[in-house]
């Protein structure tokens, strides 16, 4: 089963002191959490919400390089202005476009849908949330997809709700979704946004999905997936996990290695074990580099 982790994401140190934030803590943490079973990970290295849409490459290449040095084949990918409204996705995009050139990451983001994001549970909205949704049309969507392609990286799917899932599955069917795809079920904890993550909400998703025979992993926005049962309950249905601080919410302030650890042990208790880096290029489709 594939293990993913997302180390930082919006996540704050005053939420979280172990939150890595320098490409420097962000490599090591990366290496740490490969060591113990990850074979994708995912990092942000600017707000989430910001005006002009731009997310420099810079840093990315200097977290991702030491990483890749160590583990060639291992899939990196990067994260996408979520405030940039009515920015052209060729701006938002643009750092994917440059990572994919120097052959860095193995994956591309793919966000095929808009979405109101940042109300919490206690009524709270971000403000650089509020004005409006994080917005992506049909077309924006269909670059994405079309760039992946062109460049021979494997689409990470982020579905939101629904809609997200069937847009994508459109896509699929006629042939628009490039190989080494993966679709990632976000489910909302304290995240108000979604589907909840229950038996009930992972169902309804993989009713839509398993004509497809795509693979896909869980995730919990804003609390805890291997608490919750999801990761018990998608594991046992022949799905993959994501973990790390940027999903994180709960009483306690672990770290992403301990977060890593825990559904390994999750895992080795259902009879399962992380798959490797290759074994997960080849669950994906995806060639290794060398």
């Amino acid at each position: 089963m594939i293990v993913e982790v997302a180390v930082n994401g919006a996540t704050p140190r005053s939420a979280n002191p172990h939150v890595p934030l320098t490409p420097a803590e962000v490599a090591d943490e990366m290496l740490a959490c490969v060591a113990r079973g990850a074979s994708i990970a995912h990092d942000h290295h600017e707000a989430m919400f910001v005006p002009d849409g731009v997310h420099p490459v810079e840093p990315y290449v200097e977290a991702w390089s030491p990483v890749l040095a160590r583990y060639p084949d291992l899939l990196l990918y990067a994260t996408m202005a979520a405030g940039a409204r009515g920015i052209p996705i060729e701006t938002r995009w643009a750092h994917h476009e440059e990572l994919a050139r120097r052959g860095l990451g193995g994956l591309s983001l793919v966000d095929p849908g808009s979405v109101n994001l940042g109300l919490t549970s206690d009524g709270a909205v971000a403000a650089a949330a509020a004005p409006g949704p994080y917005q992506n049309s049909l077309a924006d969507t269909e670059h994405m997809f079309a760039r992946c392609a062109a460049h021979g990286t494997g689409p990470s799917i982020s579905i939101f709700d629904p809609s997200f899932l069937r847009v994508a599955l459109t896509l699929h069917r006629h042939g628009r979704v490039p190989p080494g795809a993966i679709v990632k079920l976000y489910f909302g904890g304290e995240l108000e946004f979604g589907l909840p993550p229950t038996t009930t909400a992972l169902e309804a998703y993989l009713e839509m999905l398993e004509p497809s025979g795509l693979p896909w992993s869980v995730a919990v926005l804003g609390g805890d997936v291997v608490a919750s049962g999801l990761a018990e309950t998608a594991v046992r249905r022949g799905g993959h996990v994501r973990v790390g601080l940027e999903d994180f919410a709960g009483p306690s302030t672990p770290t992403n290695t301990a977060l890593v650890d825990e559904v390994v042990a999750l895992l080795a208790d259902l009879g399962h074990r992380p798959a490797t880096i290759i074994e997960t290029r080849e669950i994906l489709g995806l060639r290794p580099r060398g």
